[in-house]
């Protein structure tokens, strides 16, 4: 199983606002070749934390075959979800959070969920904003996308 590590970060402009992703994938192929894929998309209206998981998630979607995958990102709200088990709650008490709200994002959790099925996915945290120079790039990636004016809509979050 090919071995890649996916960074993924996510920005918005206001909280809701414009917002945009950015992921950067990396592996080593067999004869020792380092390879890099960058992705980002901004949005006209969303959050940080769908931006988050978006980037996460188009990063796997861009796998195409199944991966080992080590995840990297400055989101303790996507990663703290699979670390701390948050997901496992959500999915035992029908996706409502421990205070009996309905979890936000549950469109996104889906997606997320349904794509590591395919690929065996391990979430690692890292600062933010800290020099870590692929987050510095995927935030660089995340803040362009949200800038820029290729903004699509997040029917997602518009419903």
């Amino acid at each position: 199983m090919l071995k890649v590590t996916l960074y993924s970060d996510g920005a918005a402009r206001g909280n809701p606002g414009p917002g945009g992703y950015g992921a950067v994938l990396t592996f080593v192929d067999g004869a020792g070749a380092l390879h890099t894929k960058e992705l980002s998309q901004g949005y006209e209206c969303t959050t940080n934390n769908r931006m988050e998981l978006l980037g996460v998630i188009r990063g796997l979607e861009a796998l195409k075959t199944p991966c080992e995958v080590d995840v990297y990102s400055d989101s303790k709200y996507v990663v703290d979800a699979f670390n701390q088990h948050w997901v496992e709650g959500w999915l035992k008490r029908g996706w409502k959070n421990s205070k009996k709200e309905p979890v936000k994002n549950k469109d996104l959790w889906l997606q997320l969920l349904e794509l590591m099925k395919t690929h065996t996915v391990t979430f690692h945290w890292v600062k933010g904003h800290a020099g870590h120079p692929e987050n510095e790039r995927c935030d660089e990636l995340a803040t362009t996308a949200a800038d820029g004016e290729a903004l699509i809509a997040d029917e997602g979050f518009e419903a």
